[in-house]
């Protein structure tokens, strides 16, 4: 560099001197006061390097680039920038450096107006515009067009994780990550939407978080055409096609589709609950709950079979209801071959066979295969009749007796025998009726092997007759 600058200058004089015919001087001809400059400036036509660095066997043809060289041995950095403490070891890099703190940016793209602080950011940027990728991984043949495009890319294949969080042991391969990281402890949640005022700890979200407000929806679903928000709102969406699970609970195997329902899930293991209803102060494990809750005060029935007029509270009961009216039962005991509405009656169904009782009482020990009846079951300790009938204020412990007590009022009889006209305003009520038809006497005496439809059945016989034995005896 400095050899092209010198012949530069040199053939500049030679012109200066044929038009104004003065003789030309040669660089050894020089006035006294331009002697020791002009003896530096020979060195590099000589190519003599007089000046050795003494930590290595390095050698300069100026003084002024020993000086330079010697800092890189001695770590001495003597500029520093007073805004941000950062130091320097020369003062060409402190000088480009301070344009970050001014705001200066000279380098302009001819192309699209953009500006830089740096040439060599403005070089690299020029490569978007010509589509030029000069830097190709070593690894693969993934192109870039920017060197610290390269370099991040490298750490995927490295491993390397130079970012470390100063609130935890987490590493990151990106300052920008370790940097959205960090929000996560310091709470910090800089985006804010000017809709509704919600705020976001990245901006990302942010910008998902507006389609709610915009109503765009750009990822459809290929399989039913539901239209989502978002790419991982679309890839949840799958899920339900799929069937995938994978977040699965360590406590009682349950798998979930989402995390978050997970999460929500373990607080009925640690017994966690955050929502506390303000008309019963009943507590709740998520907001969602409290919510369905809540309809119970209202009397709120949003979801309407539209066969039959019955309202219900949830979506997934008048799901349940419809195979009412359709009469499907896809689950099958193989056990007994008995058919179920749902997987999970199957599952309670089962610990009928296996005497399974998992939910036990902790205040009088006694258990039930089913977490539902247990949690009506304490109740009764606890005194606690939270629902009410409209119609006469009576009191119950749980929304099933609840909706049983309502159909005296109503005369609502929803179940029909499969064999006969009859119909019923309990279950249990079809299902006793229902062994009539089908011969069905499931309760067995131990003492003499004699078999009853009914359980109370069971118990007048032992009660009248092997208990009187038994005296006699």
């Amino acid at each position: 560099m400095y050899f092209h600058i010198s012949v530069f200058v040199c053939l500049v004089e030679k012109q200066h001197h044929v038009k104004t015919g003065e003789k030309p001087l040669s660089c050894s001809q020089t006035k006294h006061k331009d002697l020791k400059k002009r003896g530096k400036h020979m060195n590099i036509h000589t190519g003599e390097k007089p000046y050795k660095c003494s930590h290595c066997d390095k050698r300069f043809s100026q003084s002024t680039h020993l000086k330079k060289h010697k800092v890189d041995h001695t770590g001495e950095k003597p500029y520093t920038c007073d805004q941000c403490g950062k130091s320097f070891t020369q003062k060409g890099h402190f000088m480009t450096h301070m344009r970050t703190h001014k705001g200066e940016k000279p380098f302009i793209c001819n192309q699209c107006g953009k500006r830089f602080a740096y040439l060599a950011n403005l070089n690299e940027h020029m490569n978007i515009h010509t589509g030029e990728k000069h830097y190709k991984c070593s690894h693969c043949d993934k192109r870039f067009s920017q060197s610290t495009h390269l370099k991040t890319h490298e750490r995927i294949h490295t491993g390397e994780k130079p970012y470390k969080c100063s609130h935890c042991d987490k590493r990151f391969n990106q300052s920008t990550h370790l940097k959205t990281h960090e929000r996560i402890h310091t709470v910090e949640k800089p985006y804010t939407c000017d809709r509704c005022g919600k705020n976001f700890a990245r901006k990302g979200i942010l910008m998902t978080h507006m389609r709610i407000h915009t109503g765009e929806k750009l990822y459809t679903c290929n399989q039913c055409g539901k239209s989502l928000i978002s790419k991982y709102s679309l890839e949840l969406h799958m899920r339900v096609h799929t069937g995938e699970k994978p977040y699965t609970c360590d406590q009682c195997g349950k798998t979930f589709a989402r995390k978050g329902i997970l999460m929500t899930h373990m607080r009925i293991h640690t017994g966690e609950k955050l929502y506390t209803c303000n008309q019963c102060g009943k507590s709740l494990i998520s907001k969602y709950s409290l919510e369905l809750h809540m309809r119970v005060h209202t009397g709120e029935k949003p979801y309407t079979c539209d066969q039959c007029g019955k309202s219900f509270t949830q979506s997934v009961h008048l799901k349940k209801h419809m195979n009412i009216h359709t009469g499907e039962k896809p689950y099958t005991c193989d056990q007994c071959g008995k058919t179920f509405l749902w997987a999970s009656d199957l599952k309670n169904h089962l610990r009928v066979h296996t005497k399974e009782k998992p939910h036990s009482c902790s205040l009088c020990g006694k258990s039930f295969s089913r977490f539902s009846t247990l949690k009506e079951h304490q109740k009764i300790h606890t005194a606690v009749r939270e629902y009410v009938c409209f119609q006469c204020e009576k009191t119950f412990t749980s929304v099933k007796c609840l909706k049983q007590h309502e159909r005296i009022h109503t005369g609502e009889k929803p179940y029909k025998c499969s064999h006969c006209d009859k119909r019923f305003s309990h279950s249990s009520n079809l299902k006793r009726h229902e062994r009539i038809h089908t011969g069905e006497k499931p309760y067995h005496c131990t003492a003499c092997g004699k078999c009853f439809n009914r359980s109370s059945s069971l118990l007048s016989h032992t009660k009248n007759y092997h208990s009187k034995y038994s005296r006699f005896s």
